[in-house]
């Protein structure tokens, strides 16, 4: 006879017997939800009226869910940026600017990782457009094989935990805290995993100076001003952007969702003017509009909202409308533009299906009691707090072998929220243990694209790399940025304000100390004479 105590084990056990097999997760999901609610109906443990709940849930938390809408809007911006050349120009003049130092191109790669990271957000058009552009040139002037190979997959990985990734929004949305703060809270670790990843090539340039040599100077076809000129036009642009998404949202002057929309018209936009066949005409309105948003700016700052405010913006506004229109008379842009349509199509889609399948499976765990059992289980390990983040951590790197990021966000985190909150409130406080934990993941979530065999940026990179490029130089060559990342997961546990700085600091209310105090109002003295006449 199966009892309720033995459901939510065995949930979990058909949960990865189905997803063994291979069928998509999203189906995957919801039936084995589905499948243990009718079991659980016919064996007593809840009736069918429970399952009310299921419904209920996918329009009030997945089709209603207004944060949600911001992952098109940032999916499309980075489907847009990643194919619009603004990578190869930024990797051309990063690697003449750094060239003449050595493992000058590994410096060139991972700072345009970073900035691409920042506006893109996506790792497979990362990794591909940097190993295409990069790779050949490292090949040609001597650099290590293995060395190539890890830098351009594990600077392809870092956009996971740069903002705005997409893995910040959904983490946020799963862990019920504000995409704002996931977002500052994850400064702190994706610079200092750059830092790491920059102080490895520095080290490597001391001990090994064969491995990265200096790019030699008769192979730099710009010097001086042209070379600066370039990498700031590539800088400058991405720098406006970054600022429109995050920026707006830091200061509270728009939403998650608001961002979104102001960056994806903001790409468009970027690819119209980095362009070649962007006309003379288009290039004096860009100039007015950005001299009408300064002034705007300036007078929304320091003055109030006046007339002049308004004309400034909405000259700003006609620049925008009048550059989109420019971006949709030129064909490669138009097609750029449809191709943008339908990737964003394909995975919201995918993240729809894999969140109803989810609810369809949370809602009947949550019915056996399994968040019980689960809270028990992860709260009773040995070690306290570092235990349960020893143990998560791994699970959650082994886990990533199999399933894809939007599997793990969707399927366990819902699960271990609640033990999180419980385990890591007394360290950092309530309001920033999630915060915290969220980060951690995704820094830890990093490395699914870069597990050999199966991380998805080592098959990328396969795709792309000539034929003198072996198997065997790839997979070990991700094994020491694999390293770093870990050492970052560790940085992150150990020292917890690296995500915690940013944020708010709680304010703490002493309630035997609180006093409230009322007025006194004089009132006119009372006539309690006899009625007057």
């Amino acid at each position: 006879m199966i009892t309720l105590e033995m459901m939510p084990p065995l949930m979990f056990g058909g949960l990865v017997l189905a997803m063994l097999i291979g069928y998509p997760v999203a189906f995957t999901l919801a039936a084995v939800g589905l499948s243990f609610g009718f079991l659980s109906i016919y064996l007593g443990f809840f009736d069918l009226n429970f399952l009310q709940a299921i419904p209920g849930r996918v329009f009030g938390s997945v089709l209603s869910n207004e944060l949600l809408l911001a992952i098109p809007f940032f999916t499309f911006m980075g489907a847009v940026l990643e194919r619009c050349g603004l990578a190869e120009d930024m990797l051309d003049s990063m690697g003449q600017l750094f060239g003449p130092i050595r493992g000058g191109l590994g410096y060139s790669v991972i700072i345009v990782g970073f900035i691409l990271g920042a506006i893109t957000g996506t790792v497979a058009a990362q990794v591909i457009a940097m190993a295409l552009i990069s790779m050949p040139v490292m090949i040609r002037y001597g650099y290590n094989m293995r060395y190539i190979t890890g830098v351009l997959a594990a600077s392809g990985t870092i956009t996971q935990l740069v903002p705005p990734s997409l893995v910040l929004i959904v983490l946020a949305d799963q862990l019920g805290k504000s995409v704002g703060d996931m977002y500052l809270g994850a400064w702190g670790p994706s610079v200092f995993q750059i830092a790491l990843f920059a102080g490895y090539t520095f080290l490597l340039g001391m001990f090994k100076p064969s491995h990265v040599p200096p790019v030699p100077k008769e192979a730099r076809t710009l010097t001086g001003w042209p070379l600066w000129k370039k990498c700031l036009m590539g800088i400058i642009p991405s720098a406006v952007l970054i600022f429109v998404v995050l920026g707006t949202m830091m200061l509270g002057l728009a939403t998650p969702t608001e961002a979104g929309a102001m960056g994806a018209v903001g790409a468009i936009v970027l690819a119209a003017i980095h362009h070649k066949d962007f006309s003379r005409a288009g290039s004096k309105i860009l100039i007015v509009g950005v001299i009408a948003a300064g002034i705007g700016t300036m007078i929304g700052i320091f003055y109030s909202e006046n007339l002049i405010f308004k004309i400034a913006f909405a000259i700003t506004y006609f620049a925008v409308v009048w550059i989109c229109l420019e971006a949709v008379r030129i064909p490669d842009l138009r097609d750029l533009i449809k191709q943008g349509y339908q990737t964003t199509m394909r995975i919201t889609c995918m993240v729809t299906f894999i969140l109803i399948g989810s609810t369809c499976f949370s809602v009947v765990f949550l019915g056996v009691s399994g968040g019980v059992w689960l809270e028990h289980m992860l709260t009773s390990l040995p070690g306290g707090v570092w235990g349960f983040l020893a143990f998560i951590n791994l699970f959650i790197f082994f886990l990533a072998f199999f399933l894809d990021f939007f599997e793990i966000a969707f399927i366990i985190l819902p699960m271990i929220a609640p033990a999180a909150q419980k385990i890591l409130a007394p360290v950092v406080g309530p309001d920033a243990a999630l915060i915290w934990f969220g980060v951690m993941l995704c820094v830890n979530m990093q490395t699914s694209f870069l597990h050999p065999p199966f991380g998805f940026a080592l098959f990328y990179l396969r795709g792309v790399a000539p034929k003198e490029v072996k198997s065997s130089d790839i997979y070990w060559g991700a094994m020491p940025w694999i390293g770093l990342q870990a050492l970052m997961v560790a940085l992150v546990i150990a020292f917890p304000i690296t995500v915690t700085a940013l944020l708010d600091k709680p304010v703490s209310v002493d309630l035997n100390k609180v006093k409230i105090e009322v007025p006194q109002i004089e009132l006119p003295p009372l006539d309690l004479g006899p009625p007057k006449q």
